[in-house]
């Protein structure tokens, strides 16, 4: 991973007062913006206020002889075309398939593990119901046609509301686009952009079980029940990826998601972009109505044609840029945007694999390879959000673990293991005046989180030799997710596509002249994609290339 206070080795630092962008954070979507920038001849200076780039997807050693992926734990979402252009392949990135998808425990003697080809998953299902087993294929087929139409989004720039003749040109696109489809496509979307994912999954299956293991991907980083509404929705953007060319795939990168912010590191630094590291942004510097450059946090003040944010769109307007530099209303849009994952992350050293009561063994076996679920019912889901919404954190908490030393020998000592577990459901911010701060609540949950795998792997706690505890909080002051919110921003309908982050600024530009987003806050959303950098690219090359046009499209955001 690269890290220092500046990057690219052998070549002369950047004149920095000739600079056409600088980026603010690097995380995954700044490097990838970065590097479609530089790849252009765009002179691009990355600032990242941690040690090292990559943001939340970094790869460290968290306990003697231990690496695990910190926060970003698995692969799917990546887009194709990043990858391509990018060529992450020949800058050392490699991504291996899971030996299954997922495995759920539900009691003492059952389980559900869904490996990859469908007759296998339908033989997992039918063990709960054949009637369920039955209609998995058309589930499939419908989802994957769902997903098809989300793929054809990415990476497209939303139409903006209000935007005149050239959005309008872009909505009469998608509007063909959406004719196409059938009138049972069209309901099916529908559903899945407005209902909950109990309700949409109550029309196809009738066991708990086969609906909980579906409704888990409509619950995850979102804070929600999954019987509210919009959760449908969340569940369909976590099937729009693939992995090595298979659909709906997920995987693990060699070496942990570092292993991708490295990849794209190097990248923009071979395409001409400088990165510097320890250099923390304190604000965002504007002359009339424009952003002209940063201060960082030693006073130094770097100036650029754009500035581009790859930080969440509250964080940005709350901390970034001065209350009187846009209208109050325009602010308050943005400081009020929905936000809150409901995650809490966890790292652990094993000293071997744990022993599932249902599926027994500490010997490798392909579910060890898996996703594995804690969160057997829709029941069990729904009480996991109600308790952390009335308590602070849930009694019996989701848990998703991966144990990604299954596939990488890299990360931990010979016959011992890693394990990431992503953990729902906390309170953003806990209510009686408790705190994330408070060292004891974050061992206390970590300890609850602990013990609820043990219940259906009684070796579990006995076998965790160290961990890496991050609650809302961390990932805030980590890595700049305000209330922890792993997508930038709440994935509900009032905050996706020409919504996302705000109606009238879809098209990654912000209600500053030169003044763009390219994180998870702009469309299409969270997960390591690089989409939102690769789409952010494409519209600042094509302001650049056209002032006077730029210039004018922008002005309408600040009259906005």
């Amino acid at each position: 991973m690269i890290s220092g206070s500046e990057t690219g080795t052998a070549r002369a630092a950047p004149d920095l007062q000739h600079l056409d962008a600088i980026i603010v954070g690097g995380g995954h979507n700044g490097l990838t913006c970065a590097a479609y920038l530089a790849g252009a001849g765009l002179k691009v200076l990355v600032l990242e206020k941690n040690a090292a780039v990559g943001g939340a997807a970094f790869t460290e050693e968290f306990h003697p002889g231990f690496r695990n992926s910190v926060a970003a734990y698995t692969v799917s979402l990546l887009n194709p075309k990043v990858i391509d252009d990018l060529e992450l392949v020949r800058h050392g990135l490699r991504i291996v398939h899971r030996p299954a998808a997922n495995f759920w425990p539900v009691d003492d003697k059952r389980y559900l593990l869904m490996r990859g080809g469908l007759s296998e998953r339908q033989a997992a299902v039918a063990q709960f119901s054949q009637a369920d087993a039955g209609r998995l294929p058309a589930y499939d087929a419908m989802l994957e046609r769902a997903a098809d139409v989300l793929r054809d989004l990415v990476l497209t720039t939303p139409p903006n509301a209000g935007g005149g003749i050239t959005e309008l040109i872009k909505g009469a696109g998608l509007g063909r686009r959406m004719m196409a489809l059938s009138l049972n496509e069209k309901r099916v979307l529908l559903d899945l952009f407005t209902r909950s994912a109990s309700d949409f999954l109550d029309g196809w299956f009738e066991s708990d079980v086969v609906k909980a293991a579906f409704a888990f991907d409509g619950i995850v980083g979102n804070y929600a029940a999954p019987s509210t509404p919009g959760t449908a929705y969340v569940l369909l953007h976590h099937c729009f990826g693939e992995v090595n060319g298979k659909r709906g795939a997920w995987g693990h990168a060699i070496g942990g998601m570092g292993a991708i912010s490295a990849a794209l590191a190097a990248a923009a630094t071979q395409r001409g972009a400088f990165i510097r590291t320890d250099a923390k942004v304190a604000r965002i510097i504007t002359r009339n109505d424009a952003a002209v450059g940063v201060e960082l946090a030693d006073g130094e003040q770097i100036f650029a044609r754009t500035v581009v944010a790859n930080v969440p769109p509250k964080l940005l307007f709350r901390d970034l840029i001065a209350p009187d530099a846009v209208p109050s209303e325009t602010r308050a849009q943005f400081t009020g945007m929905k936000a809150g994952s409901g995650t809490f992350r966890m790292n652990v050293a094993l000293s071997e694999l744990p022993d599932f009561t249902c599926r027994p063994g500490t010997q490798q076996q392909d579910h060890h390879g898996a996703g594995i679920v804690i969160g057997p019912t829709l029941d069990y889901l729904e009480r996991a959000y109600l308790d952390a919404r009335l308590e602070g954190w849930s009694r019996e908490p989701v848990v998703e673990m991966l144990i990604p030393s299954t596939i990488d020998d890299t990360l931990a000592p010979p016959g011992q293991h890693v394990a990431s577990l992503f953990v729902q459901h906390v309170a953003p911010h806990l209510p009686a005046g408790r705190s994330w701060a408070n060292a004891h609540e974050k061992a206390a949950f970590a300890d609850v989180v602990i013990n609820t795998v043990n219940r259906h792997a009684p070796n579990f706690a006995a076998s965790v030799i160290g961990r890496q505890v991050l609650s809302p909080l961390d990932l805030e002051n980590r890595f700049g997710m305000i209330d922890g919110d792993i997508f930038h921003g709440a994935l509900s309908l009032d905050q996706l596509f020409s919504a996302r982050p705000r109606l009238g600024f879809a098209d990654y530009r912000l209600p500053l002249a030169g003044l763009y987003l390219c994180g998870s806050g702009a469309h299409p959303g969270g997960g390591v994609t690089g989409a939102p950098g690769h789409n952010a690219a494409r519209e600042i090359l094509r302001d650049l290339s056209g002032p006077l046009r730029a210039w004018t499209r922008r002005s309408r955001h600040r009259k906005g």
